[in-house]
Order: C-alpha cells, then structure tokens, then sequence
C-alpha cells in the first residue's frame, strides 16, 4: 500500500443546530469533545439527524486518497453491530483495503454528532465506543512495513491503550505523517506532541491555532523557525489565508479558493490532508501538493459531511 491509516473508526452523525444550543449545551464550538454514551444519547435526543457516515479523521483522509487513486487501508476498531458493518461497508465501497476483523465486543460502534451551526462552523461529540479501545494487538508489523507511509490522527492518543497501538505502529514504519486534529488534543498532550514532531515524525499536519499552541508561540515566523531547526515536514491550514508547508529551509505558500459556497466545514483538514498527501506520494512538486490539498478541502466544505 501507499499510505495506510490508523485511527477512530467513527459513524458521524450530522445535524444542523442554533448558536444558542451550543451555548446551552455548554459546548465550545469548532472543538471536539470526548463524552459517555449518557451525555451522547442526551444530545441526540435534542437533535434532528440529517446524515449518518462512516467517518472519523484519518478514515476520512484515506477514503479521499482512495478516490484520487491510490492504493490505501485503514486500521480502526469497531463492534460486530449494525454501525460496524456500514462502517466496514462504507470503506469497502471506496475501495480502501479495511485491515481489521471485526468481532462481538461490550462496547458498541464510536458516533461522533456533528453540530453545524449556521456559520458553517461544526462542533464534534464523540463517543469513542469500542473506537477507544484499539490496542498494540490489532496493529500487525508486517502490514505496518509493507506501507510507504502510515498516517495517525492527534486523537488516538487519547486513552492508555492506543497509545501503544500507535507506537507500535511507529517502530514498524518507514514514514510517519501525523494530524494534530484538535487544539484541545494539543493542549493535553503538549509536551509528548512535541517530543513525536521532534523525533519520530516525518510530517505534521496542523491549523495555525494547533501549531502555535504546540510550539508556544506567538507568531507564525516562529513556528516558522521552529520547523526549520528541528528539519521536518510541516504543512498548516489556515482558513481563508491559505495553507503554508515548511519543509527544511523551504517555506512554499498556497491561497485559498475564493467564491466558495461554504455549506458545512466537517471534513475540511481531512481532505486537505488527502490532496496533500496525494501529491506528496506522486512526486508532486510542493506547491502543486498544496494546490491539490486546497482544491479537495473546498469541494468538501461545499457539501454536507466529510466525504466527497
């Protein structure tokens, strides 16, 4: 394979919801937010569903590389339930080689609700499920060493045991890219982000509020200089600014798309992370991967959920 992927494997749920039901839910929007199966099903109660998808951020990364043509899979965990065999479906159906058996476990199927607000913004409760549990067990070496590239999420470094799935999977590797994939994730995990980016990662992706949370700093000329002491490969979105990938002493500048019929930002890093990688795996010049990482997260942010 080209790339393989190893993350949350999530159904998401999308709805549409008011500002004031954030404020009211006592929710921060544009965050994603770790909750039980109580405070799940309490918030779905107050909803009205519009979409249901296989999801989560890495699976949503592999499916649209699948797509652009590549030869991928995807590691993630699921139940034997009625959510695990759409999730399994779904990766099937766009051709992404789903390296993991599925069996009868206690928890069911991880859901993240997706509330879009009328600015486009979405806010992300996830219940993690079975998802959580992924362990060292379910990463198969050989698999891990027959990929040029594996591509991890920020969020599997949530619970105990993922933490040695993915490491695990990083000893195995020839190349690792890494999301940092929430600005809360960053915060919690800070020093350990830092000392991944520093000495066991080959790319980073990341939006400006994430990498300057994580390097400390103020502006972007200091990550900037950041990048280029510790020679890695780091590529950041930053909204209706563009995108910027630092690599070595090499800074390379991408705008962003204009006239966009912004309908729904779910999705937006994965796919940019997608085109990126696209190009980057293909022998891309840097600012054609950058065009191409732009050109996949504004299709998706012009449709509903994050899949193309």
């Amino acid at each position: 394979m080209k790339i393989l992927g190893i993350g949350n494997a999530i159904v998401d749920v999308l709805c549409r919801v008011s500002d004031k039901f954030i404020e009211q839910n006592l929710l921060t929007k544009s965050t994603m937010k770790l909750v039980d199966e109580i405070e799940f099903r309490n918030l779905l109660s107050l909803v009205r569903i519009e979409e249901t998808i296989s999801g989560g951020s890495i699976a949503n990364s592999i499916v649209g590389l699948s797509q652009l043509g590549n030869d991928v899979g995807f590691i993630g965990k699921v139940n034997d339930d009625d959510l695990g065999q759409k999730y399994e479906e779904g990766l099937i159906n766009e051709k992404v080689k789903y390296l993991y058996t599925k069996k009868k476990e206690s928890l069911p199927t991880g859901t993240c609700l997706i509330l879009i607000t009328p600015d486009s913004e979405r806010t992300m409760c996830t219940y993690l499920g079975i998802a959580g549990k992924i362990n060292e067990n379910d990463i198969d070496s050989q698999t891990i060493k027959s990929s040029e590239i594996i591509f991890l999420e920020g969020y599997l470094w949530d619970k105990g045991e993922p933490k040695k799935a993915f490491n695990k999977a990083i000893l195995s590797s020839k190349k690792v890219a890494m999301s940092l994939s929430d600005l809360f994730c960053v915060e919690r995990h800070k020093e350990e982000f830092l000392e991944l980016v520093k000495y066991k990662l080959d790319i980073l992706f990341a939006n400006e509020q994430e990498i300057l949370s994580l390097t400390n700093s103020n502006s972007l000329d200091e990550v900037i200089n950041f990048a280029k002491q510790i020679k890695k490969k780091i590529i950041i979105t930053r909204g209706d600014q563009g995108a910027i990938s630092i690599s070595s002493d090499n800074v390379t500048e991408c705008p962003a798309k204009s006239n966009l019929n912004i309908i729904d930002l779910t999705g937006a890093g994965d796919l940019f992370a997608s085109g990126y990688l696209h190009g980057y795996i293909n022998g891309f010049a840097e600012k054609d991967c950058l065009l191409k990482a732009t050109e996949m997260s504004s299709k998706i942010i012009q449709k509903i959920g994050a899949r193309i």
